[in-house]
């Protein structure tokens, strides 16, 4: 077997990866064995070709490794497509990219608890909590800490706060494009009308969900991108989301 260097830097040095913004990465990892909202396929891994295999196969002196994956498209940190909860919505590959990044702001809401919803007063305060406030055209990231409190746990996947009908349809009316979580769903675990998707629908706005790393984004404004998966005809797709804040060294 070579030796092969795994150093995370390259061998041109650290300093070339260096960027003069912050990024912050904001998804979970994807691995067998994770939380997966019911309905949706469990992940699962598999090694189709692995680097001596490949040399024992092809007589080569290089070797390459190949995985197989089977996924839900919304496996782990995803953006919806409107397809998903409207009839008539747009799949994955038809929605504009712009739902997917933009201007975004954080609000904290990790105080609120199953069994209670997230109201509209919730929204308020923490708004005015945070100093920001909601543009017209932004993508707004909730922070619930469900991740936090109890990823990669059954409860993560089963017991969670979300919001009732009247946040959700006042973050609508805000001019929102996108509304991001750090839970399985934006939706109210006990809530079977899955009312915010509902709204969603009514105002044509995505959903990202799964979501982390977000308490360093409460109060801020940052560039967010969560850029799915071309899937044709899809009703959603994993991404790697994260967000960039100006004035890093």
């Amino acid at each position: 077997m070579r030796h092969v260097d795994i150093s995370p830097a390259p061998a041109a040095g650290a300093d070339a990866l260096r960027r003069k913004r912050t990024v912050i990465d904001l998804s979970r990892e994807v691995y067998e064995g994770m939380p997966i909202w019911p309905g949706h396929q469990i992940p699962y891994m598999m090694v189709n070709q692995t680097h001596d295999g490949f040399r024992r196969r092809y007589g080569t002196t290089a070797g390459f490794e190949y995985h197989s994956w089977l996924i839900s498209e919304h496996t782990g940190t995803h953006a919806d497509a409107i397809l998903e909860y409207a009839d008539e919505g747009l799949p994955i590959d038809r929605t504009p990219l712009e739902y997917y990044y933009g201007e975004a702001t954080c609000i904290d809401v990790s105080h609120i608890r199953h069994p209670d919803y997230i109201t509209v007063g919730d929204l308020r305060a923490a708004v005015d909590a945070g100093g920001q406030e909601i543009r017209k055209g932004d993508i707004l990231l909730l922070e619930t800490g469900q991740g936090e409190r109890t990823y990669p746990s059954r409860e993560f996947v089963e017991v969670y706060t979300g919001l009732d009908r009247e946040a959700a349809t006042w973050i609508a009316e805000q001019g929102v494009v996108n509304i991001g979580t750090d839970s399985v769903s934006v939706d109210h675990s006990d809530d079977l009308e899955f009312s915010a998707h509902m709204v969603c629908a009514e105002y044509r706005i995505v959903v990202t969900e799964i979501l982390t790393n977000l308490a360093a984004l409460v109060g801020k404004r940052f560039e967010f991108y969560g850029l799915p998966v071309k899937f044709r005809d899809g009703t959603g797709s994993p991404i790697r989301a994260i967000a960039i804040l100006d004035g890093a060294e």
